[in-house]
């Protein structure tokens, strides 16, 4: 399985996607400052890959924390926990994964240092082996949605690159597949940050899932000549009411798809989902820099200076999501009540 994360003695050691698929490189973040770089520039992507990377980085920051007075200890934490949080703001798992960092610290604050390093460090790889196991879960509950000889449309990348390994989108084609099916796939390049065209494309082949890459604007032309069977996508946030933010063109091929009657299904594990945030009216869209627009490599592909307008996320509308697949089951409209279901905690043992 792709290594995307992994917390090893000598820093948080990432998989440069950056590079992909022409050079692969992974480097080692001994710092939170780093891992925060790393998450902004996109050296990781995906939003269950950033939650991981995320806890990671907080618990990077306190790793070599000397002995201080409690309140010394708090401002440092709460250092680490803004510089983390502030790197990109649409995809609600590193927020989930920075309060889940916090909650273990108020837990242990006041113990020794030593005591409370081992606990973030033991926190971050719970949830990378979590995240693990979750994709994997929902692979195997959503591939029942997948039909044997099924053409699958995907859009960005959401694969083991987009999280701590196996994937969402590209866990439910890997379970599939795993389960005897026989699943092609059509990969959507994903302008402006070609995640399909770079990133699951090279997925697919080191798997030997047949795989064949197109450009953006080629995904109706497929689903009207009955090439595309259902198109299954990750999310980077749920909103309460099923309403999906997603990499830039989401909406545009949710839209497609209901048209041509294909059915358009989610993949995003339940810390995905947003009970906090009533629609998707209410998320923050991430603006790129302008130059990831106008450049390919750094090769200019504009007129210089030309303005640019790089939202990184659209909103899909809940109507035309016909199913939402997570690691806790399948969720179905109305998903205000599905979602709340299956996001609710297991009761407690009387």
């Amino acid at each position: 399985m792709i290594k995307t994360i992994e917390w090893t003695d000598a820093g948080v050691v990432m998989l440069d996607q950056l590079l992909l698929p022409t050079e692969e490189v992974y480097r080692t973040y001994t710092d939170y400052e780093g891992v925060a770089e790393a998450i902004r520039s996109m050296v990781i992507r995906g939003a269950p890959a950033i939650g991981v990377a995320a806890a990671m980085g907080v618990a990077l920051g306190m790793k070599d924390l000397p002995e201080l007075p409690p309140e010394e200890r708090d401002r440092r934490f709460g250092a680490v926990c803004a510089a983390i949080s502030a790197t990109r703001p649409t995809a609600v798992n590193l927020f989930w994964a920075v309060d889940r960092m916090k909650r273990v610290y108020a837990r242990v604050r006041h113990e020794g240092s030593g005591e409370i390093r081992r606990a973030l460090v033991e926190e971050a790889r719970r949830m990378h082996a979590e995240d693990i196991e979750s994709n994997r879960a929902l692979g195997r509950m959503g591939q029942e949605l997948i039909p044997d000889g099924a053409r699958v449309l995907t859009h960005c990348n959401a694969g083991a690159l987009a999280t701590a390994g196996y994937g969402t989108a590209l866990g439910v084609i890997r379970a599939a597949v795993e389960a005897g099916k026989r699943v092609e796939v059509f990969a959507d390049e994903t302008r402006p940050f070609l995640q399909g065209a770079r990133l699951t494309a090279w997925e697919l082949m080191k798997d030997g899932i047949p795989v064949t890459v197109i450009t953006d604007n080629m995904a109706g032309h497929f689903m009207k000549q009955k090439a595309i069977d259902c198109v299954v996508v990750g999310a980077d946030r749920i909103a309460a009411n099923g309403d999906v933010a997603n990499k830039i063109g989401t909406y545009a091929v949710a839209v497609l798809a209901r048209e041509n009657n294909i059915p358009f299904y989610v993949a995003a594990p339940v810390s995905t989902v947003d009970l906090e945030m009533p629609d998707g009216d209410g998320i923050r869209i991430e603006e790129r820099d302008g130059d990831e627009v106008r450049t390919i490599r750094g090769v200019r592909i504009t007129p210089e200076n030309v303005p640019v307008a790089h939202p990184a996320f659209d909103v899909t509308p809940s109507r035309y999501v016909g199913a939402i697949m997570t690691d806790r089951g399948v969720a179905r409209a109305p998903y205000a009540d599905s979602l709340r279901g299956l996001c609710a905690p297991p009761p407690t043992a009387a």
